[in-house]
């Protein structure tokens, strides 16, 4: 069976570049650019693993963190999530691991092989 992995990030060339990577290691991908359709995709879709962006239209990232930890059977202990930042601001990181995240990865020092490390790690 899939691992299924939702990525919600609304920069769509750093989307694309994430899901061509994972589909090309046989990840079954889905993927929003909002929080508010991630959050409908992480009811619908139940995913394995979840890549988030933090800073992003209509819910932010720490916006689905919340809501996901209000629904007993979508909780950071159920589905892990794997935050990516564009600060890497420590204040941002340690909110996003006490929520309970598994892991961050920052933009500015993006590699889809670290990406994949870190997904990887998780399963």
């Amino acid at each position: 069976m899939k691992k299924r992995i939702l990525v919600i990030e609304d920069e769509e060339i750093l989307l694309s570049l994430i899901k061509k990577k994972l589909m090309s290691k046989g990840y079954d991908v889905c993927t929003a650019t909002n929080g508010e359709d991630g959050f409908r995709l992480i009811e619908k879709e139940k995913p394995d693993l979840i890549l988030l962006d933090i800073i992003m239209p209509v819910l932010d990232g720490f916006e689905v963190m919340e809501k996901m930890n209000q629904t007993s059977d979508l909780s950071l202990d159920k589905i892990p999530v794997i935050i990516i930042s564009n600060s890497g601001q420590p204040v941002e990181i340690e909110r996003a691991m006490n929520m309970g995240i598994k892991d961050y990865l920052i933009k500015t020092d993006f590699d889809p092989d670290e990406v994949l490390a870190k997904i990887e790690k998780q399963f």
